[in-house]
Formats: C-alpha cells, sequence, structure tokens
C-alpha cells in the first residue's frame, strides 16, 4: 500500500492520497443520505450493509499487524463485490467506482494488480447496473461503455504513480542524505570545536600555570641553595615563590570558570609588562632594560602580548644563557609591536618543535597578527610580535 504522502513527495502521490479521502467522505455522506432517505428498505439496509463493510475493512486493512499484501487483495475483492453490488441495488451508486479508482492503486502493491482490479471493479458496475436496470443488449453496451470510459481514466492513475513512486523514493533518499550529511557536518564541527577549546586550553595552561611552576622550581631550587650562604635573597626568592603561587592560583579559577574574567592585574599594557620585567630582573638577576610607551589597546592584544612576554622569557630563563634582555614596545599606524632580544647561545630557529613558540604564533594569528624569530647559534635570539591596528583595537 502507498504509505502517507509526506513533505516534498511529488503532486501526484498527494493527488491520490488526496482523492481516495474525498472518496470516503462520499461514502460517508451517501450512507447518511440512504439513512434519511425513503428508499425501499431492502435497498436501503442492503446498500448501508455494504458501505459500513467496505469502510471496516479498509480500516482494518490499515490497521491490522500481518501481511499487508495479503490483506490489500482481499480487500481490492471486496470492494469489487461491494461496488458490484451498490450498483445492483441503488441507482446512482455507480459513480463510487469513479470515486474508487485511487484505492485500487492504493491498496495494490504492483502495477498489473492495480489494472487488474479496476478492470474487474468496471465489470462487477456494468453487470450490476444492467442486472438492475434490465438485462439488454442496449443497456449493457451503454453501461460497457461508460465503465470503460472510468476504467481507462484508472489505467492512467496506475500506469503514472510508478513514476511518482520513484520520485518520491528519490527525494526521500536526497532528504536522508541531505540530513545525513548535516548531522556529520553537525559532528564535524563539534569535534573541531572540542579540538579548538582543548588547543586553547593547552595554550593557556602552557603560558600560565606551566610557566609558573616552572618559575616556581627554578626559584625554590636556587632558595635552598642560597639559605645557608644568602638567607636574604633566600627570603626573597621564597616571596616571590609565594607571588607566583598566588598569580597560578588566580589563573587556575579562570581557566575552570570559577572567577569571571582574566586574572590580569587592572593597568596599561604597559604597566603589565613592566611588572613583568621587574619581576623577571629580580628573580633571574639578568639586566633588563625596556622602552615600554603608554600604549592604549584592548583587552585580547594586552593579554597576547604580555603572554608572548612571558613565554619568550621563561625561554630566555630556561635556554638563553644570558646576560643582557631588551625590551621594546611601539605603537605604528599599522599596529603595535613587541620586540623582545638577549645576548643569550641562539638556535636554530628551523630546528625548534616547541610548544611555547607555536602557541605564540597561534595566539598572535588569532588577532590578525603574526610572530617572527630571529636567531643563530652565539648570537642572541630576536622575537618580533606584531598586531595590525584592525585586530588589536589601538586608539
Amino acid at each position: 500500500m502507498l504509505q502517507r504522502p509526506q513533505r516534498g513527495d511529488p503532486f501526484w502521490i498527494w493527488l491520490l492520497h488526496w482523492w481516495e479521502r474525498a472518496s470516503w467522505a462520499v461514502v460517508g455522506l451517501l450512507a447518511l443520505l440512504t439513512v434519511l432517505g425513503d428508499a425501499p428498505a431492502p435497498q436501503k439496509w442492503g446498500s448501508l450493509a455494504l458501505l459500513s463493510v467496505l469502510g471496516l475493512c479498509a480500516a482494518a486493512v490499515r490497521t491490522r499487524p500481518g501481511n499487508p499484501v495479503r490483506g490489500a487483495y482481499a480487500y481490492l475483492a471486496l470492494l469489487v463485490l461491494c461496488l458490484g453490488g451498490l450498483a445492483w441495488l441503488r441507482d446512482g451508486f455507480g459513480v463510487l467506482y469513479t470515486l474508487a479508482l485511487p484505492q485500487f492503486v492504493v491498496f495494490a502493491n504492483s502495477l498489473r494488480p492495480a489494472i487488474a482490479a479496476g478492470g474487474l471493479g468496471a465489470a462487477a458496475i456494468t453487470i450490476g447496473g444492467t442486472l438492475r436496470e434490465g438485462w439488454g443488449l442496449g443497456v449493457l453496451a451503454t453501461n460497457t461503455v461508460s465503465s470503460l470510459a472510468v476504467w481507462a481514466v484508472g489505467v492512467l492513475l496506475a500506469l503514472m504513480t510508478p513514476r511518482a513512486l520513484e520520485l518520491r523514493d528519490e527525494r526521500a533518499q536526497l532528504r536522508a542524505e541531505l540530513t545525513d550529511a548535516q548531522e556529520r557536518l553537525a559532528e564535524a564541527h563539534r569535534v573541531q570545536g572540542a579540538a579548538e577549546e582543548r588547543e586553547r586550553l593547552a595554550r593557556e595552561i602552557h603560558d600560565t600555570l606551566a610557566q609558573g611552576f616552572a618559575s616556581i622550581i627554578v626559584l625554590a631550587e636556587a632558595a635552598r641553595g642560597a639559605l645557608a650562604t644568602d638567607p636574604g635573597r633566600a627570603a626573597q626568592q621564597l616571596l616571590s615563590i609565594e607571588n607566583t603561587a598566588r598569580e597560578n592560583f588566580t589563573e587556575a579559577r579562570v581557566l575552570v570558570g570559577s572567577a569571571p574574567r582574566s586574572g590580569l592585574a587592572p593597568g596599561s599594557v604597559a604597566t603589565t609588562l613592566r611588572r613583568t620585567l621587574d619581576r623577571f630582573a629580580e628573580d633571574t638577576g639578568l639586566a633588563v632594560t625596556a622602552e615600554l610607551p603608554d600604549v592604549a589597546c584592548d583587552q585580547p592584544t594586552r593579554i597576547a602580548l604580555l603572554r608572548c612576554t612571558q613565554e619568550s622569557l621563561a625561554n630566555i630563563r630556561k635556554h638563553a644563557a644570558a646576560t643582557t634582555v631588551e625590551v621594546v614596545l611601539a605603537a605604528h599606524p599599522y599596529g603595535v609591536e613587541l620586540e623582545i632580544s638577549d645576548d643569550g647561545r641562539g638556535f636554530v630557529v628551523a630546528d625548534s618543535r616547541g610548544f611555547g613558540l607555536n602557541g605564540m604564533r597561534e595566539r598572535l594569528a588569532e588577532l590578525g597578527g603574526e610572530l617572527s624569530v630571529t636567531s643563530s647559534v652565539g648570537d642572541g635570539t630576536r622575537i618580533l610580535a606584531m598586531i595590525p591596528a584592525d585586530g588589536s583595537g589601538l586608539t
């Protein structure tokens, strides 16, 4: 049996659906008129019985589980018999054959059974009408011609329906493929979003907590060595450890979402960088020179410049063996630049595989900026971070 039409199905499927629904509405109307009418009792109750049996059996076939094909063929046989009986009982009831044409297509499972059942229906109303009007060649010929004309319409319905079903199946497949593609795309976006979030968290942890713990380790080792020889220096280093641990605690709260904003202290980017450089010089004893004009910029740029500075200073502390560090912050019409250079041992940039440099590049790229690294063995290192004006919010 044909399934209930769905959105996007061909017009032909919808036509059959509503034609069949209209036929049942007419059947119900005829049953009501029969009850209210003054037809002779045998015709009245006979036609009511046939109409009732037809409606109940159609409902049973649609809702009853089991073999739907066998039930549909049984209903079509009953439909043919009822049409013939109604045409024999009442004048004008032969029109039900025209209304019932879609049912031969709806309840049949292929082309040939639909055409054959429709032909049997035409024969049934021809015989039933002829018996009611009185047997004769003229009556038989007239009824046969009208029945064959209606049957021809039924054949056309049956011929056109398979192609409409193919279109429906093709559209259903396309809808299914589209839904599947949308689900796969949504899943890909979810996976991509999760991966990007993991990368962001990894970068934030590396630039904040990991660097803080590394500083704590270095300061703790230095403080332990200075306890006996330089207690004042050891006390200062212990204080730095305490401050770094507090900052790490603040950053940890930000990362887990229990703090509403960045752990950065308020102030301009120059003030923030100056505070970081002073701590670095105090902890390492290196000579740090800085040119830090008061450059106005938004919070994302301020954070990016600070993280680049922290990462660069951490690399200098761990790898450079430098004696001096120079930091220059400058605002230009095209954006803001931060240059950090040292006189350390340097390295081969092409051989660098560290997470820190890649993290700086990704952070700057999010703001439309870029990172340049210039270094060679024995000649120190120069880090240049640039954020364009349209990405930095410079004022």
